[in-house]
C-alpha cells in the first residue's frame, strides 16, 4: 500500500510540475517582460537583478518576487532565482482552462537543465491538487520529482507537522452517454 502511495504522488508531481508539458505552449515565443522598482544589469557576467516589487510575465505566465536574478551562461541558457515573502508562479496550462501555480521563499530555474526547484514553505498546485513541502524540484527532461520536508522546523498552517503533504483530487468519470 506504502508502494502505491509513494507511485500516486510521484505521478501528481510529475503532472503537477511539468511546466514545459503543460504550460501553455505559446508562451515561449512570447517576449518576457518585466517590471522592478529598480534594476542592475553587469553585462560582463551576463546578470541582471530586479529588485522591489517585480512582477515577470510571459504570456500566460507571470512571476512575482521581491528580487529576481537572471544570468545567461555561455551557450545562452537563462537561469533564474527569484526572492519573495513569497515569491509565486502562475501559468496556463496548454489546451485547458486551468492554471498551474505554486509559491515558495525562492524559486530557482535551470533552462539549460529544464529544471525548477521551490526552497522553502513551498507549495505546487495544478486544478485542485497540491503539494506542499519545504523543498520541490522538479527535472522536466528526466521527468522526475522530488517532494522533501523540512520537520518540524518548517511548518506551516498548510503542514503543521512540517511533513509533507498532498492532496490528489478523484478522477472525474466521463457522463454516460443517453439514448
Amino acid at each position: 500500500m506504502r508502494t502505491l502511495r509513494c507511485s500516486l504522488l510521484l505521478a501528481m508531481l510529475i503532472g503537477m510540475l511539468s511546466a514545459t508539458a503543460y504550460a501553455e505552449k505559446a508562451d515561449r515565443e512570447k517576449p518576457i517582460e518585466l517590471e522592478a522598482d529598480s534594476v542592475q544589469v553587469n553585462d560582463a557576467k551576463k546578470t541582471s537583478t530586479y529588485t522591489g516589487n517585480v512582477i515577470l510575465t510571459q504570456g500566460t505566465l507571470m512571476i512575482r518576487g521581491d528580487r529576481l536574478i537572471v544570468r545567461e551562461d555561455k551557450e545562452g541558457f537563462q537561469h533564474s532565482t527569484s526572492y519573495g515573502n513569497p515569491t509565486t508562479f502562475k501559468q496556463k496550462r496548454d489546451g485547458k482552462n486551468e492554471y498551474m501555480e505554486g509559491s515558495a521563499q525562492r524559486i530557482e530555474y535551470d533552462g539549460r537543465m529544464d529544471k525548477v526547484q521551490l526552497f522553502t514553505k513551498a507549495w505546487v498546485k495544478r486544478g485542485e491538487d497540491i503539494v506542499h513541502g519545504d523543498y520541490i524540484m522538479y527535472d522536466a527532461n528526466a521527468e522526475y520529482a522530488e517532494v522533501i520536508s523540512g520537520g518540524s522546523q518548517a511548518a506551516t498552517p498548510a503542514t503543521p507537522s512540517g511533513r509533507v503533504r498532498a492532496v490528489i483530487q478523484p478522477k472525474k468519470k466521463p457522463e454516460a452517454e443517453t439514448p
